[in-house]
This record gives C-alpha cells, sequence and structure tokens, in this order.
C-alpha cells in the first residue's frame, strides 16, 4: 500500500464507519448523535476527496480502487442499520411495532447493495468496464444526505423535548393550536421537527427509489456478460 493522501483518507473512512455504531455503546445521547453525525458527514465528504485529489494529484493506485467502494459500502451500510435501530420501531397501544416508514426503504437500499456487490464479485474484471452513471452518483449523495438528516432529527428531536420537559400537554395543546400565546417559539419548533421528520424520510424514500432505478440499470447492462457460453 501506498501512503498517499487519498489512500489515507479512504482508511479514515473506513475506521469512521463502524465507530458511528459504536458512539452509541460508548457515549450517552445525544453526545453520541453528535458523534454519529459528524463522523458520518466527514467521511461523506472524504468520499468526494479522496477521488478527486487521486485524480488531480495521479495518485489513483489499485489499493484505493479496492478500498474506496469497500469503505462506501461500510458507511452506507453500517449507518442505515443505526438509522434501523433508532427509529425501525414505534410504540402503539403499548406494543412496539416496526416503523415501515423507515423499514421499507432501508430493506430496499441494503438489499440492492447486497444484490450489486454480489453481481460484480461474479462479473469480476468485467465489472469495471460497467460505469457509474450519473444517476447512481445523485442517489449516493441523495442516500448521503438523507442519512445525515435521520442522524439531524434524532438531535432535534432531542432539544425539542428538552424545551418542552414539564410543560404541561394542556398548555402545550394550546399553544400549537394558537389559544395560548406563544411566548417561546413553541409552535416553530413543532413545525421544525415535523419538517425534519418528514424531509428526512422523504429523501430516504427518494434514495430507496433511485438506488433500485440504479440497480435494475446495472443488471440490465450485466445481463449479457450473465449469459452461458456467453
Amino acid at each position: 500500500m501506498q501512503w498517499t493522501v487519498p489512500n489515507i483518507l479512504t482508511l479514515i473512512r473506513l475506521v469512521a464507519a463502524p465507530m458511528v455504531a459504536l458512539v452509541f455503546l460508548l457515549l450517552p445521547r445525544p453526545f453520541s448523535d453528535w458523534i454519529a453525525l459528524i463522523l458520518f458527514l466527514s467521511a461523506s465528504l472524504t468520499d468526494y476527496l479522496d477521488g478527486v485529489l487521486a485524480r488531480r494529484w495521479g495518485q489513483e493506485t489499485k489499493f484505493g480502487a479496492m478500498m474506496d467502494p469497500i469503505a462506501d459500502k461500510a458507511m452506507v451500510v453500517i449507518a442505515l442499520a443505526v438509522v434501523l435501530g433508532l427509529y425501525g420501531t414505534v410504540a402503539f397501544g403499548g406494543t412496539i411495532l416496526f416503523n415501515a416508514m423507515v423499514l421499507v426503504p432501508v430493506v430496499v437500499i441494503l438489499f440492492r447493495e447486497v444484490f450489486v456487490s454480489g453481481l460484480r464479485e461474479f462479473l469480476g474484471e468485467v465489472a469495471g468496464t460497467l460505469k457509474v452513471t450519473r444517476l447512481a452518483k445523485w442517489k449516493t449523495f441523495v442516500q448521503m444526505v438523507a442519512i445525515g438528516l435521520m442522524f439531524s432529527f434524532g438531535l432535534f428531536d432531542h432539544y425539542f423535548g428538552r424545551w418542552t420537559e414539564g410543560m404541561d400537554g394542556t398548555l402545550i395543546q394550546g399553544i400549537l393550536d394558537g389559544a395560548v400565546p406563544d411566548e417561546f417559539g413553541l409552535s416553530w419548533l413543532y413545525m421544525g421537527l415535523i419538517g425534519s421528520s418528514f424531509g428526512a424520510l422523504a429523501l430516504l424514500w427518494i434514495a430507496a427509489v433511485l438506488t433500485l432505478v440504479t440497480g435494475a440499470d446495472y443488471f440490465l447492462k450485466a445481463r449479457p456478460h450473465l449469459r452461458d457460453g456467453g
């Protein structure tokens, strides 16, 4: 391995991937949420930087070509596992149920990643001829933003809950209904919480759709190489 800056950035991203999950075991919330968000955003930035620097400085290596997609997949898969652990269930009538709004897109994304990785492994060198499309790059970008927003929502929810802690439920509802003067900007906080949750979920679903489309495109391009005797 050559200790180039792009390779070091790739290794940092690979190490950061499991730490996104482990911080929730090592630190109490919301500190763990902050560290996980910072790690994920930093790793997402290195995903862009290592490729740009490798091409600009002529430092493209076999190690980087091998480890870069591994680090990317590790970051996305582990971050989605954390999101599923944090928001994959809801309480309803005293019963814990799976949250389909989170579970379905996460399962779709994970399935596609495993499926495409299996195709690439089977195709070997041929997989290198199937270039990454512009849509696939957008898919990755939307995935990163959606996961980052899901982590941000956890922080928003935490601080919003702290803000309203100890307040009477009737008073809170009266403020939200407009019957009581909103001296603390509670309605704006509440609308921000709802907006961030819908925004994060919407982007997660968009990422899942783009993931399916790009996965199907990759499979169609790979079909000629999967025929017996081809």
